[in-house]
């Protein structure tokens, strides 16, 4: 089996976009990593992305539950268009991701605030399951809501990770769905944000979430692609930060 950053560098140099008329993107990212602090990180990057340019984003809560979104590109051409409605700042940045190894890669900010957050990759009984189910897995059958629910359920008991949502809405009001077809598990994981150290991997007293989108309670990196409604100023939200 292909390791991680063998099938990110094959994404970063070939993504696709699904086909379709929704707001699409192709990539992979880490869908989130709670900490002892009561800090959690996440990260996307879409090498291919329907609303033009690649953008990475890098996803912080703070211990009082405020969220930052900081991106690579504007925020209305990047995660803040969907989930801005429930984030206190969207801010533009330069994001560096290092891949120092076959499962261990670092994702940085170097200002406002300076992050350095590493982590190391690995397969588990439960994400070698995933991984064949979704592999024989119809394209059509990617796209309808019933399967996803059903898979998003069966991971969340195999990876006891708590609720996954792979369908629903986001903050600011758009459908969603999302198809991870190949994920690994977060084995460990190390982080220092405007010089604080955010402590060690920690499952939250009481899971978090953005509209329909759960953070996992255990870190989880995924390749795949995601679908969002096209959007409709009459229907969406169109705020990429609710106080900013």
């Amino acid at each position: 089996m292909s390791e991680p950053r063998e099938l990110v560098d094959k994404v970063e140099l070939s993504a696709e976009l699904p086909g379709g008329s929704r707001e699409r993107f192709a990539g992979y990212g880490v869908m989130g990593v709670p900490f002892a602090s009561g800090n959690i990180l996440a990260m996307r990057r879409w090498p291919a992305s329907s609303l033009g340019e690649p953008y990475t984003s890098v996803w912080h809560r703070d211990p009082r539950e405020r969220w930052t979104i900081y991106s690579d590109v504007p925020p209305n051409l990047a995660c803040p268009r969907f989930f801005g409605s429930a984030i206190s700042e969207a801010l533009v940045r330069e994001i560096d991701i290092t891949w120092t190894g076959p499962r261990d890669f670092s994702i940085s900010l170097e200002r406002e605030p300076a992050l350095d957050w590493r982590l190391s990759l690995s397969e588990t009984p439960a994400t070698r399951v995933m991984n064949a189910m979704a592999g024989v897995l119809p394209d059509a059958l990617w796209r309808k809501e019933m399967v996803l629910n059903a898979m998003g359920k069966a991971a969340s008991v195999m990876l006891r990770a708590g609720r996954l949502g792979l369908t629903g809405r986001a903050p600011n009001h758009q459908r969603f769905m999302v198809n991870p077809t190949r994920i690994w598990a977060v084995r460990s994981s190390a982080a220092r944000m405007a010089d604080r150290d955010l402590r060690s991997l920690r499952p939250l007293p009481a899971q978090t979430r953005l509209g329909d989108f759960w953070i996992p309670q255990r870190g989880i990196f995924a390749i795949g692609s995601a679908f969002f409604d096209p959007l409709d100023p009459d229907r969406h939200a169109l705020s990429t930060a609710a106080l900013g």
